[in-house]
């Protein structure tokens, strides 16, 4: 943590490694929330702009992860100033699952959360979830 590459380290063993050596189960999700405050905190100390362009599209997942939608308002900035379209178009994406549903439906299983039916039609969709 204590250069912004270090930071960066660990939040992408917080952010991606849990999801993907944890996946489908609840352990996936659970360290999102230290992943995205050590990128607030990294992103409040100006040390993401430190960073190439690469890295801090993965320093800045942890926002676009969150089920906050006060959280995906910085999202939106931090993608907009990137710069990088294809970014900020996930970042969209995420965003209107969140204005839909208050949630990520396809967390819903996992996490043992009962689906609305409108979340059931979604999910059902062709390419639903992330």
């Amino acid at each position: 943590r204590s250069t912004p590459r270090g930071r960066l380290a660990e939040i992408l063993v917080l952010d991606q490694f849990s999801r993907h050596i944890h996946r489908g189960t609840p352990d996936a999700f659970a360290a999102d929330g230290m992943a995205l405050a050590l990128a607030q905190e990294a992103v409040a100390g100006g040390h993401d702009l430190t960073l190439t362009v690469t890295e801090r599209k993965f320093l800045y997942l942890p926002f676009e992860h969150s089920e906050s939608l006060s959280v995906h308002v910085q999202a939106m900035a931090l993608f907009t100033a990137l710069g990088d379209a294809d970014a900020l178009d996930w970042e969209r994406r995420h965003l209107a699952v969140l204005e839909r549903f208050g949630r990520y439906p396809h967390r819903n299983e996992v996490l043992g959360r009962v689906s609305t039916p409108e979340e059931q039609v979604y999910l059902e969709e062709p390419g639903a979830g992330f």
